[in-house]
């Protein structure tokens, strides 16, 4: 069996060098979910040579496109041999270009729709029941509730839309207006996701429903963060750690804790408030999300010293200082965002996963994570394996990934997007 070099330190700058692209303002109006039944969907071909399983259809993948097909429409797909096999969202300057709606013949409507809405709900408020649990959680998980390209998450009475789709986008105010019905939420923020002028061709600046709140406090497994919709990243919260942050909680009384990339403090908090931890230490680059999260603490009744600080330098001057702890949590930021990014993605991981692993005490725990869904877990793991300095053995004792809001598709592996690893270093 060949085997594959182990990582190593790159010395690379992390950078994109892709271009963005710009769609025209007014294609960036909002739309009704569907067109009306007599007006004909303009046609594209789709030459995948078998049958359209994956909700993602390439530009590359296309054949002949109706001379009518504009950016966000809803279009029919057909074989070369010209039979109809879907129905999706065009959008010619993305490298996706058409994302799959529904498949066969039967061309979605308002009832289609409006039923699609409904099981994502049911999901997560009957089958789940997280209204028991948390006032954060997530409604629309894109691929994995039929949506591709949407996400929405509910905070209180309040859904934050982020839009990677520009066919999503156009249709997500008719979107949130059926959710504010079934969960019985009052407010709605749209976003459009920080890559989508580079992988979609557009930018547009957020913005909310009447007498929407900047900010707003939710209640989490007893702890309180403020979510800021305004400026925040994402949706303003990352609802996807809740489980993890608890189960981190269980782990920490009394121990030193560092949580690197901390965003506004989410694992920082619980192993805090939640968990008894002794000094808690957080690491962040966005000046204010470090403020928010400082907020975080005092409205807990908590002490955390928050650092603003870029990550890869923190760590390399705690290692000067000799200064370790007995729990670090690394959760960076999506490293790789498109399939030319893989290499230089997998380094970063590596690099970041070998100096954490040096702050963490003899018999201490590292949880490491990933959320970057063109990484599996497998080859995730084998960067976190091959890690740990020379002479040093890690253990690796439980692996997860997302909340169960966040479900995984079984026609999209990409939804399984978040990876989290645990291991005990000796």
């Amino acid at each position: 069996m060949n085997r594959k070099p182990p990582y190593q330190s790159s010395g690379r700058r992390y950078e994109s060098s892709r271009q963005p692209v710009r769609i025209r303002r007014e294609l960036l109006e909002q739309r009704p979910l569907c067109p009306p039944e007599n007006v004909t969907l303009p046609a594209v071909e789709v030459r995948l040579g078998g049958a359209l399983w994956h909700p993602f259809v390439f530009r590359k993948q296309l054949g002949q496109v109706s001379r009518d097909a504009q950016p966000g429409d809803m279009v029919e797909l057909f074989s070369p041999s010209g039979e109809v096999v879907g129905y999706g969202l065009f959008n010619p300057e993305a490298e996706i270009a058409v994302r799959v709606l529904r498949t066969g013949m039967r061309r979605p409507d308002d009832a289609w729709w409006s039923e699609k809405l409904a099981q994502a709900v049911s999901l997560r408020r009957d089958t789940l029941k997280l209204d028991k649990e948390s006032e954060a959680y997530r409604l629309i998980h894109a691929e994995a509730d039929g949506f591709p390209g949407l996400v929405v998450d509910r905070f209180g009475d309040v859904l934050v839309a982020e839009c990677y789709s520009l066919g999503m986008y156009q249709r997500a105010e008719a979107i949130l207006a059926q959710l504010d019905i079934l969960a019985g939420t009052k407010h709605g923020v749209l976003r459009a996701a920080p890559m989508s002028q580079d992988h979609e061709g557009f930018t547009a600046d957020p913005y909310g429903s009447a007498d929407v709140p900047a900010k707003m406090t939710i209640v989490e497994h007893g702890t309180k963060f403020r979510v800021n919709f305004a400026g925040g990243h994402k949706t303003g919260f990352y609802c996807d750690q809740r489980e993890n942050r608890k189960r981190l909680a269980d782990l920490v009384a009394g121990k030193s804790v560092l949580d690197l990339c901390c965003y506004t403090g989410g694992f920082a908090l619980q192993a805090k408030k939640l968990g008894n931890a002794g000094e808690v230490t957080g690491v962040e680059l966005d000046e204010e999300t470090v403020l928010l999260a400082r907020e975080n603490a005092k409205i807990n009744q908590v002490k955390i010293n928050f650092t603003q600080a870029e990550v890869f330098g923190y760590m390399r001057d705690m290692l000067r200082n000799n200064r370790k702890f007995d729990v670090v949590i690394l959760d960076p930021p999506k490293l790789i965002r498109s399939r030319s990014e893989a290499e230089e993605g997998r380094h970063k991981y590596f690099d970041l996963n070998r100096l954490a692993m040096q702050l963490v005490n003899p018999g201490g725990i590292l949880l490491t994570c990933s959320c970057s869904g063109l990484l599996d877990m497998q080859e995730f793991t084998r960067i976190v394996n091959a890690a740990p300095e020379v002479g040093r053995r890690g253990q690796i004792f439980a692996k997860g990934g997302a909340a169960p809001d966040h479900p995984i598709s079984t026609n999209c592996p990409e939804t399984e997007y978040l990876k989290t690893i645990w291991l005990r270093l000796d």
